[in-house]
């Protein structure tokens, strides 16, 4: 039926989702609104502010919220946490390509909000007009995301805690593919895994290129990796993570004395960069030693094909689980490969990594 979609395009739900949009310029409420409208969703409401956002909420219960980022009153950050708080809904974060609008919606993320949209051309602008199947797709996705049991800001399972012995484990590459939810979830899984492991990480987000390098200043801040944007060229060693940059697809171009060389390729799957589905195939083209394929939370199928060619290569696989993923479609494909070998809750998922590590 019209106005109802799945990960996969088909109809699932028995009504349209409704939807509550927040933004302080009338002319982005109308334009995103109709845009909404005019894909069969129900929009049920329009705010000026946060604060009239959170009212909005209670009120109508929407499915799903798109929240602007700077308002008077109450802005979008402390909006979200009121939401999460009071009445756990959806929220797409509508964002400018800005650094300082960046770090912004990260912050956003990590207190609740699922995704974010990067708006082309500024706060107020008519550019969103022209990514309208987009926005749409990404509001119909994040409307199935569950916000009532999700594992994020939860405590982490340590992967020493597995009784593996770290400083055993032998040199591994872990590649990490995530979408819709996941960069709290990243950051969670990074967190868990020790830093005097010889391990190194390469992590495929779903995110714009604007947003790759402060995602990545993020990651550095909160684990014990040495974390950075990947570099056209980059070698990784021990104890280092790079996070894939979001202009390009990332590629294992060489792997030589536990050391990793990357490299930017622009060629392949245009409709997700950088895709997971890549780097994981390079990483089980090129890498001699243990491998490890992760798929957390995410829309769409992106790491399947990946995780088959990991499993392929005789590299372990580990999936985030259903309970604990803000949307079940990446994991979901990639178990049904046949090739997950541990499905864990987001807080095990390092853990998790380790063991399958060391067997």
């Amino acid at each position: 039926m019209e106005g109802v979609r799945t990960d996969s395009g088909s109809p699932s739900r028995a009504t349209p989702v409704r939807a509550l949009v927040v933004d302080d310029s009338r002319f982005m409420r109308e334009l995103i609104g109709d845009m909404l409208s005019e894909a069969g969703i129900d929009v049920v409401a329009t705010a000026t502010d946060g604060r009239e956002g959170v009212a909005a909420v209670r009120e109508h219960e929407p499915d799903v919220v798109t929240m602007d980022l700077e308002m008077p009153n109450m802005d979008g950050i402390e909006a979200v946490e009121r939401i999460m708080r009071e009445r756990p809904t959806p929220i797409l974060m509508l964002s400018a390509y800005t650094e300082g609008n960046a770090a912004v919606t990260l912050d956003a993320l990590e207190r609740g909000a699922v995704d974010f949209f990067a708006k082309p051309g500024g706060e107020v602008s008519m550019g969103i007009s022209r990514h309208r199947e987009q926005l749409v797709d990404t509001v119909y996705s994040v409307a199935e995301a569950d916000v009532s049991e999700l594992d994020a800001g939860g405590d982490v399972e340590p992967a020493p805690g597995s009784g593996v012995d770290v400083a055993a484990l032998p040199t591994t590459t872990v590649v990490i593919a995530s979408s819709t939810g996941g960069p709290g979830a990243v950051e969670q899984v990074l967190a868990g895994l020790p830093g005097d492991a010889d391990l190194r990480v390469l992590v495929v987000q779903h995110m714009p290129e604007s947003f790759t390098e402060r995602f990545a200043a993020r990651l550095d801040g909160a684990t014990e990796l040495d974390v950075r944007e990947a570099g056209d060229g980059d070698r990784i060693g021990r104890g280092e993570a790079v996070v894939a940059h979001g202009g390009a697809h990332l590629v294992v171009s060489n792997y030589r004395a536990g050391r990793l060389r990357v490299k930017h390729q622009t060629d392949g799957p245009d409709d997700i960069v950088p895709a997971a589905d890549v780097t994981m195939e390079s990483a089980a083209d090129t890498v001699t030693d243990t491998l490890v394929g992760v798929v957390l939370t995410g829309m769409g199928g992106d790491g399947a094909a990946g995780v088959e060619a990991i499993a392929g290569a005789g590299g372990r696989v580990v999936a985030q689980d259903e309970d604990t993923s803000a949307i079940y479609g990446m994991p979901k494909r990639a178990a049904e490969t046949g090739c997950v070998d541990a499905i864990r809750p987001l807080s095990e998922v390092a853990a998790a990594v380790v063991e399958v590590a060391s067997e």
